[in-house]
Parts: C-alpha cells; structure tokens; sequence
C-alpha cells in the first residue's frame, strides 16, 4: 500500500471472557504496520466492562490510551495502576511479559484504544518494563488541540519511551484544521466519534475508519463539522519483517512456536501477574501451517 487509503474496521472480541467488541484497524491484510504501529484496536462507547484475564506478549510495546473510563493494568513486573482519560500506559515486553486489564468503577462510556508497537531488531530483547505517564505535553494550531502520547508534535515532545521514530497523539478538530506532519514518516488517522473530511469537501473519514496517509506530506487538512476526536499515528516506514500471532511478534514460526510452549507451561520467561488466583488466557492452537511474515501489498 503506497497511496492514501481508507480502511475500515473489523469488530474482534477481546480476549479471556470474550465481551467487549473491539473494532481493529491494523494489521490489514495489505497494511501490516504504520511506521512501527501494527495493531490498533478501538473499544467503545460501550457499558460493557473491560476484563481481560493475564496474558502473554514478546516483541512489542502496548500503548494504552482510555477516552473515557478507568482500568486496572496489572503486569508480571510488579505494576498495579489505574488509568485514567488522559493518561498512558506503555508496557515494554521485551522477550517476555504478561499483564491483564480489568474495568474499575462506572464502566458507563468505556472508550479508549489499544495499540501495539513493534520492537524493532536492535531491541527485540531490551529489559521489560512499564511506564504510567499521568502528564504529558499538549499542543495547539488554528481549529485543533492535541495530546502527545509518543514522540514529538507541533513541538511537544513525549516522555514516553521507544525505540524507533514514532509520532502518536490525540487530535481535538474543530472545524477547519491543518496538522503538521514528519514528512519522512507515514500516518494514520482513526476517527473516535466522528466524521471527518480531508480538506474542505474532500474525502471523508468515517467513524471508526482509518485513513492511511503516504510518506511526502508535510501537514494534512481536515475539516469537522463538529467537534471531533481523532488519533494520529506516524513513525518512518518499518524494514523488519515481522510474525504476528496472537499476542506475540517474532521473526521466524520457531520464535512463535517457542513463545507459545513457554506460556503454556507457565515458563518464568512471563513471570506470574498477582491477583487472579492463577487465572490466566491460554493460548490458541496454531495452524497447521509454518506461520510466516505480513507484507504490504
């Protein structure tokens, strides 16, 4: 995929007590990533609760941004943390780490998205960790107001931690807006409660959908007849191939296949998340066939 285009979402239950619907953009099958971004999942509004029982991640970084509602992240590092609208999560899972996530309070509007990133080759085995980032730097232009998770936008730089060229933030749109870009990077935009349209009776974005935009763009006009939440996503294009299965990225069927015996025999490689009584997601068969990488198309 090398011109704009839009993608729409697919709902997937999330896993372990499988009741809450999320609407996943990324991996498509002729987009595997955005720069290093390979997973993007959007829940909600929705009173269902959050509940999602410990499980396994290697290769990736969870970033995990609530819109609205609180939940309970509990890691094999020892984190207990609840997050809020506004705040980060980013969990680091190096070789190995497992974590859950549960509602807490009101579950009335849970919104939020979930995304992954993958850890390129050079620090595919940097140390797990975890970081909770209450306050991070906001940004402002003509019709539109954001909130820098990841790298740097319209000069405010994150705190946040990771190991390539990334951008990612929260987009406030306000009528007519133009949002600078890293013209080195490619860009999505998802659409969180609304529609919008790119430039002043151009293209629209529907609610949920994913506007793939191309390396070569220095900013990018949008326009909401309303007042809309976006998410930006940008990061130089990614040479590594990756194996994506479940929760896990690797490079060969055998990094997987590996990953996937050591959970199920509750190796320390995932160490023990306290608090569910030994409750854990198993994981899935795998296919029949050798897993291999996701290519662009």
């Amino acid at each position: 995929m090398t011109n704009d285009q839009v993608i729409d979402a697919r709902e997937v239950p999330l896993g372990g007590l499988r009741r809450l619907l999320v609407h996943r953009t990324l991996p498509h099958r002729d987009l595997p990533t955005i720069g290093a971004w390979c997973f993007v999942d959007h829940f909600g509004p929705t009173d269902e609760p959050m509940a999602v029982l410990p499980h396994p991640h290697t290769g990736l970084q969870t970033v995990t941004w609530p819109i609205a509602g609180e939940t309970r992240h509990r890691d094999s590092l020892g984190s207990d943390v609840v997050l809020k609208p506004e705040q980060l999560n980013l969990m680091t899972s190096g070789d190995g780490v497992s974590h859950s996530e549960f509602s807490v309070g009101d579950t009335t509007g849970m919104h939020g998205v979930q995304l992954w990133v993958a850890l390129p080759e050079a620090a595919r085995l940097v140390p797990a960790d975890f970081e909770h980032l209450p306050d991070l730097p906001r940004v402002s232009g003509e019709g539109w107001t954001g909130i820098v998770l990841i790298g740097t936008l319209a000069g405010g730089t994150s705190p946040a931690r990771v190991h390539s060229p990334l951008v990612g933030a929260e987009i406030r749109v306000d009528g007519a807006a133009q949002i600078p870009l890293d013209p080195s990077f490619e860009h999505g935009l998802l659409a969180l409660d609304g529609d919008v349209r790119l430039g002043e009776g151009g293209d629209p974005v529907r609610h949920r959908q994913l506007q793939y935009l191309a390396p070569g763009r220095d900013s990018v006009t949008l326009q909401a007849d309303r007042p809309t939440t976006l998410m930006l996503i940008g990061g130089e294009p990614l040479e590594d191939e990756l194996i994506m299965w479940w929760n896990f990225i690797g490079r060969t069927h055998e990094d997987i296949e590996r990953a996937r015996e050591e959970w199920e025999a509750a190796a320390d490689r995932f160490g023990h998340v306290d608090g569910h009584d030994g409750q854990v997601i198993p994981a899935p068969p795998l296919p029949n066939s050798r897993l291999k990488p996701r290519r662009r198309a």
